[in-house]
């Protein structure tokens, strides 16, 4: 309870200073809707270099991959197994419960199935295999054909697989924030994205302040781009005090998200928080530069957990809500 107390102080101070960017809240609504058929359940969203989108939901057996267009191609995994020599066929024909999702620049499919234990990857030749790990909930596709995952058991923050399913390296260092390291653990989750740098960032969604930290692909530390200000202390207080009645408790572990989605713009490196139905926008020196409050088309507040960055355009995705896409803002402002 001490370490959450001096963190409290510490961090009211980082709002006051934060508290210069992106105060003000604009409107942004989304143009429409996209892929119509996903909805509940939907976990991510990517874009391959092929252009196609592949998508995510759980529970279900397989993600789906969508032309720009939105018609279905096909599905991920497609099983026949009276052609599939494989010993782990009746792993790799289904998604037991998918939690992330990510596709390489050279089609590889990867999924983080938490119901299974494991990372199931499906490359663009058919060729098909697992790599067992305890509890991954997010996943991101590296160079050379390495996979990076986050998980609720591991002591670093990131695990490193090869194309081998080999364990070459593990980084990040948990935050401590509470005195029970169950709590400790269970605040450590994270989410992963890369860039077109293959930086990889790590977003903690559980910590008071809605952090993402940047590493680059062997795991050395960069910056962290973390909502500081006014508008983010009352959910940041809140967090802390459920802490310390969580660690009087002593039962397991159990917090509301605060960072709910996080983007990256693949050339810039700059960084799309969401915390509920609220964006932020921020460059790729960590100042934040605007704040959104977003919604539907039809005026419905959108809670996003998805977000993927284009050139031109934001595509965000709510459970259980479905997949929208927004007119990039930063850039309207700037023609």
């Amino acid at each position: 309870m001490i370490k959450v107390r001096i963190l409290a102080g510490l961090c009211l101070l980082a709002c006051f200073a934060g508290c210069a960017f992106g105060q003000d809240e604009d409107e942004l609504t989304a143009k429409k809707r996209l892929f119509p058929g996903v909805g509940p359940g939907l976990r991510a969203v990517k874009r391959g270099t092929d252009g196609n989108y592949y998508v995510l939901s759980a529970p279900g057996s397989s993600a789906s991959v969508f032309d720009p267009n939105g018609k279905l191609l096909r599905r991920v995994p497609a099983f026949e197994e009276s052609k599939s020599p494989n010993p782990q066929a009746s792993q790799l024909a289904t998604i037991t419960f998918g939690e992330d999702l990510d596709v390489d620049a050279q089609g590889t499919v990867y999924v983080a199935d938490r119901g299974a234990n494991a990372i199931k990857i499906w490359d663009a030749k058919g060729n098909e295999r697992v790599v067992k790990i305890n509890g991954p909930v997010a996943v991101a596709a590296l160079p050379d054909g390495e996979v990076a995952v986050a998980t609720v058991h591991e002591q670093h923050l990131v695990v490193v697989f090869d194309k081998n399913g080999r364990d070459v390296r593990e980084f990040g260092d948990p935050e401590t924030i509470s005195e029970r390291p169950e709590v400790n653990r269970f605040l450590n989750i994270g989410m992963l994205v890369t860039d077109g740098a293959s930086h990889l960032y790590f977003a903690f969604p559980y910590l008071p302040e809605a952090t993402v930290r940047q590493y680059d692909r062997y795991g050395y530390a960069g910056q962290d781009i973390q909502c500081t200000g006014i508008d983010a202390w009352p959910a940041a207080q809140a967090t802390r005090k459920e802490i310390e009645r969580q660690e009087k408790r002593g039962d397991a572990p159990m917090f509301k998200r605060i960072l709910t989605a996080v983007g990256v713009e693949r050339a810039s490196g700059e960084v799309w928080m969401a915390l509920g139905d609220k964006l932020l926008h921020f460059d790729k020196e960590g100042n934040r530069r605007a704040t959104y409050l977003i919604y539907t088309p039809a005026g419905a507040r959108l809670e996003a957990n998805t977000i993927l960055v284009e050139q031109d355009r934001l595509i965000i995705g709510s459970d259980p809500l479905g997949i929208y896409e927004f007119e990039r803002p930063d850039k309207k402002y700037q023609q």
